[in-house]
């Protein structure tokens, strides 16, 4: 290896907003059996349209009507 590099001309990489984290995600059986099967049926990975689903939410501003019993 070399003692210095010179990164005058290095550029930032164009796909690094688009790296994907690995999260651990507790899911309930039945929510991951529905889109298992929906994934099936498009022919795509689960995980990808889980990503996929969430990341509309985001974009859209997509809450949940949330209600609480007193």
């Amino acid at each position: 290896m070399r003692k210095h590099y010179d990164f005058t001309h290095a550029q930032k990489n164009p796909y690094a907003r688009r790296l994907k984290k690995q999260v651990t995600l507790r899911v309930d059986e039945g929510t991951l059996a529905y889109f298992k099967k929906l994934a099936s049926d498009v022919a795509l990975p689960y995980q990808t349209l889980i990503n996929m689903y969430l990341r509309d939410c985001a974009v859209h501003g997509k809450r949940l009507k949330l209600e609480w019993d007193a």
